[in-house]
């Protein structure tokens, strides 16, 4: 499961009121939808409410994604994406991260909501989730999600495929970056603000803290390569030294990092793996020089409408006029 593109094209008929019967047939239909292996289709299959937080998960982690890379000469486009997967780049371990992220982030949700007929609120020994319940407080499954996900990925340790090694750990890297999110919010109840009463569950991460960590692990990715570890006798991955003081061996990157095993493209011009940056806006003072690979940029004014001058009538009614300014807008050349 990652983000080719070609899923958050798909639309979903809706569930709408209707029998259980013909919304297991819609359930059905939506996993055969989906761009899934026998397995994953099957398990799709057996979990009511799951094709729908797929859906959700691939939405969520496309936006993410473009948010992130939204200043950069790759900016997460869905064309190219098929092909990009396909390569170690830097760029495909972010889309395995931020894949994995989102399905694990909207699976803890969906439990939490009511939409996964096979899970509920967040289960913790340590939680008084009676008293949650009571209060009409859910927390974040994410013991569940993170379970499920394994098996439904179908993780598993890979001989010497360097490559399923490097696909597995940015994939584990996502599930972390929800994991580090998970909070514990609590609620004081009693007379007067007293906290005679706490209720507390567990809360995720609004997703753009975990896009933002993600964004700041491929900043600093690491390129590895495959060595052999001769205590456990099977191959592992390995990457530049970290300190000058370190033993002359290569060391292994660490559970949080993101790795890669091959340099990226400039992405600088069309090709499969992207449109290039021809016409793309840019900020004079900001990205343009990086952005349009010293090929130059085009300046063009346009005038935009915006409302202002607001006034607020009694009682409920706002009334404004409409103001036009000018709007310097800056694009790479061709």
């Amino acid at each position: 499961f990652s983000l080719t593109g070609k899923e958050a094209l798909t639309h979903f008929p809706s569930l709408g009121p209707s029998t259980s019967s013909a919304q297991g047939k819609v359930h059905v239909k939506q996993c055969d939808l989906l761009k899934l292996s026998r397995k994953q289709k099957r398990l799709c299959r057996r979990e009511p409410g799951l094709a729908e937080t797929l859906r959700d998960a691939i939405r969520l982690g496309v936006m993410e994604c473009q948010y992130q890379f939204r200043s950069e000469r790759w900016n997460c486009s869905l064309e190219g994406r098929t092909s990009l997967l396909k390569r170690g780049f830097k760029e495909t371990a972010f889309l395995y991260a931020v894949s994995s992220a989102a399905l694990t982030h909207s699976l803890a949700r969906a439990c939490s909501a009511g939409r996964m007929e096979r899970c509920t609120c967040d289960d913790s020994p340590d939680l008084e989730n009676r008293k949650a319940w009571q209060w009409g407080v859910c927390g974040d499954n994410l013991k569940y999600s993170t379970k499920f996900l394994k098996k439904f990925l179908g993780q598993k340790r890979i001989g010497k495929d360097l490559r399923a090694k490097v696909d597995i750990h940015n994939t584990n890297v996502g599930i972390k970056a929800v994991k580090n999110g998970l909070k514990t919010t609590c609620k004081c109840h009693g007379v007067s603000g007293s906290c005679a009463v706490r209720t507390c569950w567990k809360q995720l991460s609004p997703f753009h803290e975990i896009g933002r960590l993600l964004k700041l692990r491929y900043d600093d990715a690491v390129k590895v390569f495959s060595t052999t570890n001769d205590a456990v006798g099977h191959s592992e991955l390995a990457g530049p030294q970290r300190h000058s003081h370190s033993p002359k061996h290569p060391a292994s990157p660490r559970s949080t990092d993101l790795v890669y095993v091959e340099d990226s493209p400039s992405f600088c011009r069309p090709s499969k793996y992207s449109l290039g940056t021809a016409g793309r806006t840019c900020s004079r003072e900001g990205n343009c020089d990086s952005m349009c690979c010293g090929r130059g940029y085009n300046t063009q004014s346009r005038l935009v409408t915006f409302s202002c001058h607001c006034q607020v009538q009694w009682c409920c009614y706002v009334e404004c006029q409409q103001c036009m300014q000018e709007e310097v807008v800056y694009s790479c050349k061709q």
